[in-house]
């Protein structure tokens, strides 16, 4: 059974060690002019799952409106504010 911490509190945060996201159906997907994919939150509580290079997997949670921009090679970039947990 996997352990979870706490959730806490982020800034803005980005990632280059993104392996894999899973999104729930909380989401709307467009792209940008600069080729970023852009997930937006379209409920409170929108919650995406991401597997990073390390293997820990973390359990990010953001409010409606909330945004997570994907590029190539696993680069993430995630709005403010956001909750994370580590799911291992």
């Amino acid at each position: 059974m996997a352990k979870i911490q706490a959730a806490r509190l982020e800034n803005q945060v980005y990632s280059n060690r993104v392996v894999r996201s899973e999104f729930d159906k909380n989401w709307r997907t467009t792209i940008s002019g600069s080729g970023y994919v852009i997930y937006t939150a379209t409920a409170n509580h929108a919650k995406v799952t991401v597997l990073l290079t390390t293997g820990l997997r973390k359990l990010i949670i953001f409010n409606k409106g909330g945004r997570v921009l994907v590029g190539s090679g696993g680069v993430s970039h995630y709005s403010k504010p956001h909750f994370a947990k580590d799911l291992n």
